[in-house]
């Protein structure tokens, strides 16, 4: 548990608060909670008994030890996030008479372009699994469903059997800060999910009332660690470790759709971001099809092509 001193029921309030009035995820929860303790704990080692005295001098400073620490500018970010939440909230609560975060510039992000496997490279890893098996009839049907709708972890180990509509070609996602959406699913992926239900998940489960799609050994919900465990292990089969984990599918899924010709909007519905900016990443990664498509599709593009072919 924290120390916190004297801030333990502003703390406590704030996540109660992201907590039950807006939903915010467990995972974002955890991250929260421990920069925020590290804020406080500092402040507090600084005499600041309320946190309206804390002033800009004392938040940069804040901000200068986590560089001495070898924070990235990501990492100060994240930080930043957290305590203008919190100074937020305070301010809206009337606990605060001024918000001296809301002056601290966010550090320019640094965004590094997500990996994405080839098609050619998925077939490689899918071909590794034994389908034999129960369990490999259970991976490959995860493999696809990760591939075919850019499922997050989170999301993927947390289906239920009821959230599979296969007649319509869709499944029922509930995704960061408890949202949930509909994703349409591909005729692969519906197919190997039905042999799983057929001839494996029978083999897996170990209580009849447990709803959970996709369960190990023992008839529990996989872990993120065991789907880490299940990906890695066919990626060294595969020759690919070196660039495959869980996520990848995800990126591989966005990337494979932009360069299909899909609109950036329904690629951002489809993923779940809550912005467009986030989607925005994966316009990055291959420059050679934004070329292609500005030549094909605008018009003064489309003269000097068509002057060039004339020449």
């Amino acid at each position: 548990m924290p120390k916190l001193n004297h801030f333990n029921e502003e703390y406590k309030n704030y996540f109660n608060y992201l907590k039950l009035e807006k939903g915010v995820a467990k995972n974002t929860l955890e991250a929260y909670k421990h920069n925020l303790t590290l804020y406080l704990n500092y402040i507090a080692e600084n005499e600041i008994k309320y946190i309206s005295d804390v002033d800009l001098d004392l938040l940069n400073n804040f901000l200068l030890e986590l560089t001495n620490l070898g924070l990235s500018e990501n990492s100060k970010n994240r930080y930043l996030s957290a305590i203008r939440g919190f100074h937020k909230y305070l301010l809206d609560e009337e606990l605060i008479a001024k918000d001296v975060a809301s002056l601290v510039e966010l550090p320019k992000l640094t965004r590094k372009i997500p990996d994405a496997l080839s098609v050619e490279e998925i077939d490689k890893l899918v071909f590794q699994i034994d389908t034999i098996t129960s369990t490999g009839i259970r991976d490959r049907a995860i493999v696809e469903v990760l591939y075919s709708c850019g499922l997050r972890v989170s999301e993927l180990i947390n289906l239920t059997t009821r959230d599979i509509i296969a007649d319509a070609e869709m499944i029922k996602v509930l995704g960061k800060g408890n949202k949930e959406r509909l994703v349409p699913i591909g005729n692969i992926a519906i197919n190997w999910i039905e042999q799983y239900l057929r001839d494996s998940r029978g083999q897996l489960v170990k209580d009849i009332n447990e709803n959970i799609l996709f369960l190990n050994s023992k008839g529990k919900k996989l872990s993120r660690m065991g789907i880490w465990w299940i990906i890695d292990n066919y990626a060294k089969q595969s020759n690919l470790a070196n660039k495959v984990y869980p996520h990848i599918f995800r990126h591989s899924f966005a990337t494979h759709l932009l360069e299909g010709g899909a609109d950036l909007r329904v690629v951002q519905e489809l993923l779940g971001h809550s912005s467009i900016n986030t989607t925005q990443i994966y316009t990055h990664i291959d420059k050679s099809y934004l070329k292609e498509v500005h030549r094909s599709f605008h018009p003064r593009a489309k003269l000097v092509a068509k002057k060039q072919s004339l020449e």
